[in-house]
């Protein structure tokens, strides 16, 4: 079965997070009188107090839609994950069935649906995905995190890796509009980078995390990230039930 590159993912992420943000030209103009926590400041200043707080998080939930370098395909994930190294969620490629991945101590677990297996087996024998269905299919696996298999899974767990990747220069991000996300009031930041148009949004109230980031497309669902609960506890904990240990099979 093809594996995901969830390196790819991780490095997607970050890239995301770094706040090489913007939009389209014109899709947004700063408040005339800017007022507020954020008053007098510039976009770069705000870009540089959002990545001090979202670095300085111990925790943090991700939801959107990203690029996957590998497969040139679309990730979906839904997932939590903390400094201890530990994440709970759920993933998808291109819309085609659910993987459950959990990493808690030194074993990552995770659970995928039929739809997932077989699109993850494009290529192979009808017989071997047929296998691969009946062996994995709705039954939680485990691995261990230090093991080959397991280590692009246990990365992207990483939350230290992850938002500690976050960073470089933020001159040239500009204000924009306020908002809300999700009922949180926001702050708009624009930045185009070659080509690319980015949008970030960042709390102004309370410490000013990174809520979500846009990357506007032609296509009908364009990419985004949003960041939220942190601080909150991470649900890993090990499946109840019978758990397949896939590095037993392995010889």
């Amino acid at each position: 079965m093809r594996r995901t590159s969830l390196v790819a993912l991780c490095l997607a992420a970050a890239a995301t997070a770094g706040l090489a943000t913007g939009c389209l030209p014109g899709d947004d103009k700063a408040d005339s009188k800017p007022k507020g926590p954020f008053a007098g400041l510039s976009g770069d200043q705000i870009a540089e107090r959002a990545m001090k707080a979202t670095t300085g998080a111990d925790s943090v939930r991700l939801k959107g839609r990203i690029s996957d370098e590998d497969s040139k395909g679309i990730i979906e994930l839904d997932m939590a994950l903390n400094r201890k190294g530990e994440c709970a969620g759920t993933m998808s490629m291109d819309g085609q069935g659910k993987a459950d991945l959990i990493k808690t101590g030194d074993v990552v677990y995770m659970k995928y649906d039929e739809e997932f297996l077989r699109a993850q087996s494009k290529g192979e024998s009808k017989a071997d995905a047929d296998a691969v269905v009946a062996m994995l299919a709705g039954k939680w696996t485990k691995m261990s995190a230090k093991g080959e298999d397991a280590k692009d899974l246990a990365n992207f767990c990483d939350l230290d890796s992850l938002l500690g990747d976050m960073g470089g220069d933020t001159a040239g991000t500009s204000r924009g509009k306020t908002t809300q996300v999700d009922g949180t009031p926001a702050i708009t930041l624009n930045e185009k980078d070659g080509k690319e148009h980015y949008k970030a949004y960042v709390a102004t109230e309370g410490k000013p995390y990174l809520l979500r980031i846009e990357k506007p497309s032609t296509g009908k669902d364009p990419e985004n990230l949003a960041f939220s609960d942190y601080g909150r506890p991470v649900p890993a904990k090990k499946p109840a039930g019978q758990i397949l240990d896939l590095d037993s099979l392995g010889g």
